[in-house]
């Protein structure tokens, strides 16, 4: 008998060896017809905790190796898309230059007051 396998998307790191795998399917209504979404999550033991949120993972069915895990991670199938980091414009710097500059004279100016006040 062989092990069945899935396809799934690394939704998060639950643990030291333990990711959680998504894998949603598309279904059809058995009586109108209408499609719709589906999506089950697996926990999956990951020995050498290789995979990342986002990945796409091949797991295989093994036996139970705890309450909730009875799968495990075969092989990662594509990496998952790394964050960008967008970088501020000159004009983006300069106006949030300024609102650093306003802050820093209210305060001044509630200092201020609040030393004249004492006074």
């Amino acid at each position: 008998m062989s092990k069945r396998t899935i396809t799934g998307v690394v939704s998060s790191i639950a643990g030291k060896k333990t990711i959680i795998v998504t894998r949603t399917t598309r279904e059809t209504h058995p009586l109108y017809g209408k499609k719709f979404t589906t999506s089950r999550k697996f926990s999956v033991h990951d020995e050498k905790n290789a995979a990342k949120i986002g990945d796409t993972v091949l797991i295989e069915e093994s036996r139970p190796i705890s309450a909730t895990k009875t799968w495990v991670l075969k092989e990662i199938v594509e990496r998952g898309r790394e964050i960008v980091e967008i970088k501020k414009t000159e004009v983006e710097a300069e106006a949030e230059a300024k609102l650093a500059e306003k802050a820093a004279k209210k305060v001044a100016e509630k200092a201020a007051e609040t030393e004249g006040a004492t006074k």
